[in-house]
């Protein structure tokens, strides 16, 4: 289903609009979606010659990443996720597999073992990016915590170029998102169709 982002919706009810679309996935859905994303992302070249990638355990809803880390790790891939700090930022560490991941608050899922530091983050070449919804610009629309936004800032800020990737269900390639001056685009957004590359005033798809 694609959600309408017409008009002068804000961010706060795209978000709503988005979330209760995923609210009525089916739960049985998600494995299937998760092979379809792992499959269209390993085609991707920046992860094929990717040494380090940052990501994330997906929960709930959210398209599946855990056939992805698998996948990658399999590849000898070294596998970053985050770590929820008090203040909303993100430290790392290195994934070792599914049984070694523990319960951390919200909901989330965080790799047991050493933390790396924040600063992390900066030595991988493709970055998989959370969220709700990407525009023909490559703007991204988070969920609004704001950690992902401070992950950009600490690149762009050390001088990091990595591949910015975000992986989404089909209906959430969308016309337009609310953007601010802040906002950096996203290199390619994996969706359970295929790929879709953004470049400057264009959008280029490669299906599967």
């Amino acid at each position: 289903m694609r959600v309408d982002s017409g008009g002068q919706v804000t961010k706060a009810e795209l978000r709503r609009r988005l979330l209760s679309v995923r609210a009525g996935f089916p739960a049985d859905d998600v494995p299937a979606t998760a092979a379809l994303l792992a499959r269209h992302a390993l085609e991707l070249p920046e992860l094929a010659g990717a040494r380090t990638v940052a990501a994330y355990v997906s929960v709930g809803r959210e398209p599946g990443t855990r056939a992805l880390l698998d996948a990658l790790r399999e590849r000898g891939v070294r596998v970053l996720l985050p770590v929820l700090l008090p203040d909303n930022d993100l430290d790392w560490g290195a994934y070792a597999g599914a049984d070694r991941l523990v319960k951390a608050g919200r909901g989330l899922l965080e790799p047991a073992g050493e933390r790396l530091g924040p600063d992390a983050v900066t030595g991988a070449d493709a970055v998989l990016l959370p969220g709700l919804a990407v525009d023909g610009r490559g703007l991204r629309l988070g969920r609004g915590g704001g950690s992902y936004d401070r992950v950009l800032e600490r690149l762009a800020a050390s001088g990091a170029d990595p591949a910015l990737v975000v992986l989404l269900y089909d209906g959430e390639l969308l016309d337009a998102v609310p953007a601010e001056e802040h906002d950096r685009p996203v290199h390619a957004a994996v969706t359970p169709s295929g790929v879709h590359r953004f470049g400057p005033g264009e959008r280029r798809t490669a299906g599967p």
